[in-house]
């Protein structure tokens, strides 16, 4: 994690440095005006709107020692979306109180205050009200678990809701009981939280969470070009109706490493893809569809279900294939956890 520290003061200093022991693994850069920088502390730039833009664009987590009104004023401008913006706490001269101004869900600012109050002795003022309720808070487990929030507007919805009463959830993989305040398990209800690889709806309002659970087996002719792929790639997926945000990694058979249709379209989409040998493949337990022309081109009688079932644990899409390419998707089925 890259860290900003902002100090404007040297009482601020102190306390800024402080935050080196509670994230003693992260890249941590101090910052304070000309007039007091020095030792850790480099000097805050002019203009001092680029100097701010390009730390906001930069790191992870801004910490302003000092008013929260100072903070408020310098990141206002750079804000962009609740999706991207990064982590930001305001800690006062004293390192009496942590305040998350921003990103305290998904870029885990209130965990974050949590921590370097604890670290400075100090009180965390957490205001994010299905936290100090104790509820259910989609966006902060999804950024926890590393899922994908479909619809960031529809997630504000399902919160109000939540503050409400329970609302129905339902997941595609396997998942730990009792289910948190504010959900309980059921498939009908007017708006509610459906996890999982499918386009699914079940709720008259559905928050899809998307778990990067996929992995992808493909094989392909020579020269097949990077547009045929991702055709038939869009084709395939929307007929079993998955999202290809749920994939997580590709494999496919090394004579195909070199291969520039399929290297360009997985840069593109920027889903990483190993290359395993044909006597790696062979190994990969399970019943896969027999090709004999396969097997005596590549050495192994399946590429697609066999690769896609590296690292996963159930094959959800059998071979198909279309025009000289292959597709199988294989799920990772580790049980869903809300701690």
């Amino acid at each position: 994690m890259n860290i900003s520290v902002f100090a404007y003061t040297r009482q601020g200093m102190l306390t800024g440095e402080k935050a080196i022991s509670a994230f003693p693994k992260d890249e941590i850069n101090f910052y304070a005006p000309h007039r007091i920088c020095g030792g850790r502390y480099q000097q805050i730039n002019s203009p001092t709107e680029y100097f701010y833009g390009e730390r906001f664009l930069r790191s992870d987590l801004l910490i302003f020692v000092g008013s929260c009104g100072i903070a408020v004023r310098l990141i206002a401008p750079h804000l962009q979306n609740k999706g991207t913006d990064p982590a930001v706490l305001c800690v006062d001269d004293m390192g009496r109180y942590v305040i998350p101004l921003l990103s305290g869900h998904i870029g885990g600012a209130n965990k974050l205050a949590e921590n370097l109050a604890e670290t400075l002795s100090a009180q965390a003022v957490i205001t994010t009200a299905t936290d100090i309720h104790k509820r259910f808070s989609a966006d902060a487990w999804a950024a926890r678990q590393g899922f994908i929030i479909d619809n960031m507007a529809l997630a504000k919805e399902v919160s109000a809701a939540i503050l409400e009463r329970n609302i129905p959830f339902c997941c595609q993989l396997p998942f730990s009981e009792p289910l948190p305040d504010g959900l309980f398990p059921d498939n009908f209800g007017s708006i509610g939280i459906f996890v999982g690889w499918e386009k699914r709806e079940p709720y008259e309002k559905t928050l899809r969470i998307i778990p990067k659970c996929l992995h992808l087996g493909i094989g392909c002719r020579r020269r097949t070009s990077e547009e045929k792929i991702q055709s038939i790639m869009e084709n395939v997926l929307d007929q079993a109706n998955i999202d290809i945000r749920a994939i997580k990694c590709a494999a496919t058979i090394d004579l195909k490493s070199d291969e520039p249709g399929l290297l360009s379209f997985f840069r593109k989409t920027n889903i990483p893809i190993n290359f395993y040998s044909a006597d790696v493949l062979r190994t990969i337990p399970g019943e896969f569809s027999h090709s004999d022309f396969v097997e005596k081109t590549t050495g192994v009688d399946n590429v697609c279900e066999r690769a896609a079932m590296i690292g996963a644990d159930k094959l959800i899409l059998s071979k198909k294939a279309c025009d000289g390419v292959t597709i199988a998707l294989s799920a990772e089925l580790k049980e869903v956890t809300f701690e």
